[in-house]
């Protein structure tokens, strides 16, 4: 068990939902520079059964209440889409830095707002893209930022599938949920082509804009089938490259997400697991200066516990920060939206247009 550092982020987490419960309690709790110092939940019955098992030094049922509490440094925004920008601002407001789930929020207005709201506070504000700590994914950032030369083309695709669930339940602890929790209005998972490409479509087109470099436009195609919906999108990104992802949800068949990246001197080619497994993705990277292969093996990849480090370490030791920036974040919904124009009117669609959501 890695010791913990003497000097650490006092985390406060706001909500007590799945993903709270599944990945940012315990990655605060394992985080060897930060502490789940608070957490919050409208819910009291969920705020009692977090704290028996993850047990805070502080709870609270009033967002605010745990915003004016000084010794919280940053919150974790973990609750529904509909209120991560609401909820980031007013965490800005309180002077805390602030780690939000993706997607950053469901509009580009909303989102444009609150990126120029947090311009000059000197927070930091981390969108929550945890792929971005798989080990195999920081390789081929570092080899094609170091090695590949100019790039050529990018593919990325991502595939959920109908069977990933029998997989997953028995890595996940089994979630509590309350009738006193706060929702949204309406069931925002009714709508499922939009669910799905906010849900799964926020990982896709980071993961194409960090390896593929920031995407200016895209020609988009979606077939909706035997209950499946699948995105087809041609990408013209600001550097030349050509790209092309597709997003498939859900599949009869195995998981899948991964990307090819072809480059001036090499390429990179990857396979990411689902993250629960804390596996590696299975990513090479190929020089052809040297002819060979390199790829990681044996590290650490629990990329939401890595996201808290990575988080806590840009603000107490100045670290830069390699997580999602607000700039990144607003990117996202931008290409979010635009592949969702794009699928509507069969015309490609520039992301500095768009607007609205998905």
């Amino acid at each position: 068990m890695m010791a913990k550092d003497p000097r650490r982020l006092r985390i406060g987490v706001l909500g007590c939902g799945p993903i709270a419960q599944i990945a940012h309690l315990e990655a605060c709790r394992k985080a060897r520079n930060a502490e789940l110092y608070a957490i919050c939940d409208v819910a009291a019955d969920l705020v009692d059964r977090m704290a028996a098992v993850h047990q805070p030094a502080r709870t609270y049922r009033d967002y605010d209440a745990m915003l004016a509490d000084p010794d919280v440094d940053a919150v974790i925004v973990a609750i529904a889409d509909q209120f991560h920008v609401d909820m980031t601002l007013r965490a800005i407001e309180a002077g805390k830095h602030v780690l939000v789930e993706k997607p950053l929020g469901t509009t580009v207005e909303e989102c444009l707002a609150l990126r120029d709201r947090a311009a000059g506070t000197g927070l930091v504000v981390q969108v929550g893209n945890n792929r971005r700590f798989d080990p195999g994914v920081e390789l081929a950032r570092r080899f094609i930022r170091e090695e590949l030369g100019e790039r050529i083309a990018l593919k990325a695709w991502y595939h959920d599938s109908v069977f990933r669930y029998a997989m997953t339940d028995n890595l996940q602890p089994i979630t509590i949920t309350s009738a006193s929790s706060r929702r949204p209005e309406g069931d925002p998972k009714a709508d499922r082509r939009r669910y799905f490409l906010l849900t799964h479509g926020s990982h896709l087109v980071d993961m194409a804009a960090m390896l593929g470099g920031p995407i200016a436009s895209v020609r988009a195609r979606l077939s909706v089938r035997f209950g499946s919906y699948c995105w087809f999108a041609s990408l013209d990104h600001e550097d030349g490259t050509l790209g092309h992802v597709d997003l498939q949800v859900p599949i009869r068949g195995d998981f899948q997400e991964g990307f090819e990246v072809f480059g001036e001197h090499g390429s990179v080619s990857g396979r990411l697991h689902l993250p629960w497994f804390h596996k590696a993705g299975e990513v090479e990277c190929f020089s052809a200066r040297d002819r060979r292969y390199q790829r990681v093996l044996g590290e650490d990849a629990h990329t939401y516990k890595r996201q808290v480090e990575a988080f806590a370490a840009t603000i107490l030791d100045g670290v830069s920060q390699t997580g999602a920036t607000l700039d990144d974040g607003l990117a996202s919904m931008r290409a979010l939206a635009a592949i969702a124009r794009s699928a509507e009117s069969g015309e490609a669609v520039r992301l500095a247009d768009v607007k609205g959501g998905v």
